[in-house]
């Protein structure tokens, strides 16, 4: 163990509070089971759950949502708190962080560590905590969702806790802040500012809105990332330096969000957002309050998914650049060198971009809102055509679903987003397929992640044909979710548990 995994290891004295029974089955599917219940223990600190122990040292926040959904078939309170956890970082102004930093780590061992976001000072006028250190950007809002079903797990442990009554003002705080501060399109989505907040960092979606931005010299950051993970699975140090220019602008400016180089409506973030509304709603209802406005809310926020993000003859949704007013479609290309694992080589990026239009990169975002409840029929119908067709090959010809276009010019199986299959989207598509009926998919689906999982040791991500494990092992949101699929897979509940 490293020096960084010894200092955010759980102390001593703290006792497992797991229950490692795990459910009936064929014995390795209980092999799955205790795999998983190792990760997760292994990777607590305490109060949270690191994603990884080398890697990502600190709390990421749709990270612990995915968590504790997991983590409530195991231990109710132990979800709970790492909810609580992440919540209890969250700004004066609504948001909740992306990354919640422990003081214990070294700086070096995570980039950009506290000392670039600046939390407590560049946020201040923001509401940033004074106590922790933050991150100033975001991530998708699963945290509804994951509270609702963290709840249900165990209504008798949370209503002794207060745990609802709780985390709902901080939710509805959360989701008003994305609503009223986010909305740079105007038509009520939300827009991301930084490729990190959507959660699929390296995405070729970015490609051509990132363009814009001049990346930050190579001299000025040193990247972590590459001490623990193959050069070849991460992002270009081109893409990085744009990432860190988005960040220090931002943090620059105070954290204000006013409309910058960078503003996307992602549909997988919008997706999350719907869901937890309706969390929110079913929430509302358990505390005793009305529900009815929420569930309106949710409603016409699909509607303009549908109508903002929609493209029926592609079958699948795509990112909008909110950018411009709209114009004459033009050829984007750029083209510049890239660095990485001590390789040069040139990086081009082209397609057609319209000004405030959509992004015609075919990537899993546009499949998530697959989950939804309120999508038409015809629109769910076409998604699953997608996703079984030949640009994600579900069920077909890959072990799970690309995160990128197989017959896309970006495709790479083993880089960051950009081709890999990620466990959580495919807890996000099998929701989805088994919500709108399609329980063959969904079983397929979650018999070859609990195997990929298994085989894989909890990979972060994986390749999409043979199942080989990219990026770290031991990742936690792989654990958790592997969990839920493994307790959760006869439930349909298009009620309950879907939110």
């Amino acid at each position: 163990m490293d020096r960084t995994a010894q200092l955010i290891a759980r102390p001593a004295e703290d006792t497992a509070v797991y229950d490692p029974a795990a459910p009936p089955g064929p014995p390795h599917l209980r092999a799955v089971h205790d795999g998983a219940v190792e990760v997760l223990e292994s990777n607590w600190t305490g109060t949270s759950t690191v994603p990884s122990r080398r890697l990502y040292p600190h709390q990421w926040s749709w990270d612990s949502a995915f968590v504790a959904i997991g983590l409530r078939h195991v231990s109710p309170l132990r979800a709970q708190t790492e909810l609580e956890t992440l919540l209890a970082a969250q700004w004066g102004d609504g948001r909740v962080p992306h990354i919640v930093f422990n003081p214990s780590v070294p700086l070096d061992a995570y980039f950009p560590s506290p000392d670039f976001w600046r939390s407590s000072t560049a946020g201040r006028a923001a509401g940033a905590p004074r106590t922790v250190q933050t991150s100033g950007i975001v991530q998708p809002p699963v945290h509804a969702l994951a509270a609702w079903l963290v709840h249900r797990a165990d209504p008798g442990l949370s209503r002794a806790r207060g745990f609802l009554a709780r985390v709902y003002p901080q939710l509805a705080a959360w989701h008003r802040y994305l609503l009223h501060r986010r909305d740079h399109g105007g038509a009520g989505l939300v827009s991301v500012v930084h490729p990190w907040e959507q959660g699929m960092d390296n995405a070729p979606s970015w490609d051509a809105p990132l363009a814009r931005v001049a990346p930050a010299p190579a001299r000025s950051f040193r990247r972590a990332d590459l001490d623990h993970g193959a050069a070849e699975d991460r992002p270009t140090d081109l893409d990085y330096g744009r990432y860190v220019r988005l960040a220090t602008d931002y943090r620059d400016s105070g954290y204000a969000d006013a409309r910058g180089d960078f503003a996307v409506e992602d549909p997988s973030f919008n997706a999350l957002l719907i869901a937890s509304e309706h969390a929110l709603a079913r929430i509302a209802r358990e505390l005793g309050a009305t529900a009815t406005a929420r569930h309106a809310r949710a409603e016409r926020l699909t509607a303009a998914l549908v109508e903002r993000l929609w493209d029926p003859a592609e079958g699948m949704f795509f990112c909008r650049d909110v950018h411009g007013s709209g114009g004459p479609v033009r050829e984007h290309a750029v083209s510049g060198l890239v660095h990485g694992g001590g390789l040069i080589r040139e990086h081009a990026v082209s397609g057609l971009v319209h000004g405030g239009g959509l992004i015609r990169e075919r990537g899993v975002s546009g499949l998530v809102p697959l989950l939804l409840p309120d999508l038409p029929r015809e629109v769910a119908a076409a998604v699953v055509r997608t996703l079984r067709g030949p640009h994600f090959g579900c069920g077909t010809t890959t072990r799970l679903v690309p995160s990128y276009d197989l017959l896309g010019e970006a495709f790479d199986p083993h880089r960051y987003w950009r081709g890999p299959a990620w466990f959580n989207t495919a807890w996000l598509l099998e929701r989805g397929l088994r919500l709108h009926g399609h329980l063959a998919d969904a079983d397929a689906l979650r018999r070859a992640a609990l195997d990929t999982a298994l085989t894989s040791d909890f990979a972060e991500y994986v390749d999409p044909y043979t199942g080989e494990a990219c990026g770290a092992t031991g990742f936690s949101w792989t654990a958790a979710l592997t969990l839920d699929l493994l307790h959760q897979h006869t439930a349909t509940d298009k009620g309950g548990d879907q939110g």
